[in-house]
């Protein structure tokens, strides 16, 4: 199989490349999602804000470790959770293990809304399986996999 761009103008590759068309299926589940949220009365949720969430642990995570599993910085994630404090989804709590240091939480409204984005994700799956095949489908999530298994998140 050839190289998706190889022979390809110069301007035209920056739109054919793995990355792009990654970042494209990317960005349009993640709009589905929300707008299967918005539907079931979650519309409170920006897309940045699920950078928080889908990097918090149920049970807490320290704000620097959310900021290096999203890969941006302490002050950027800091405002994501300024934000979502806002909207009553989390909450810092005093690290049990070292009270200088604080842990977010989410909140029980936090806990409902990650129950809610779950059911709209297994619904966003299943319709793209549905447009996909299952063929197709499994064939991807095997690659993405296989290929995500091997990254490490850079320090920032």
């Amino acid at each position: 199989m050839a190289l998706l761009n190889s022979g390809v103008p110069d301007e035209v590759w920056r739109h054919a490349n793995i990355g792009r068309l990654l970042n494209n299926a990317v960005r349009r589940f993640e709009a589905h999602v929300l707008e299967l949220m918005s539907e079931r009365g979650h519309a409170e949720t920006r897309i940045a804000h699920v950078s928080l969430t889908r990097n918090l642990d149920v049970d807490g995570t320290r704000l620097t470790e959310l900021a290096k599993r999203a890969s941006m910085s302490k002050q950027a994630m800091g405002e994501l959770v300024v934000q979502c404090e806002g909207l009553g989804l989390v909450a810092r709590t005093v690290d049990p293990s070292d009270r200088r240091a604080r842990i977010v939480t989410f909140t029980p409204a936090g806990l409902a809304w990650l129950e809610a984005f779950r059911a709209a994700v297994d619904i966003a799956e299943n319709e793209m399986r549905q447009e996909l095949g299952d063929k197709t489908m499994n064939v991807i999530i095997e690659g993405l996999c296989a290929y995500g298994t091997t990254f490490n998140t850079l320090q920032i």
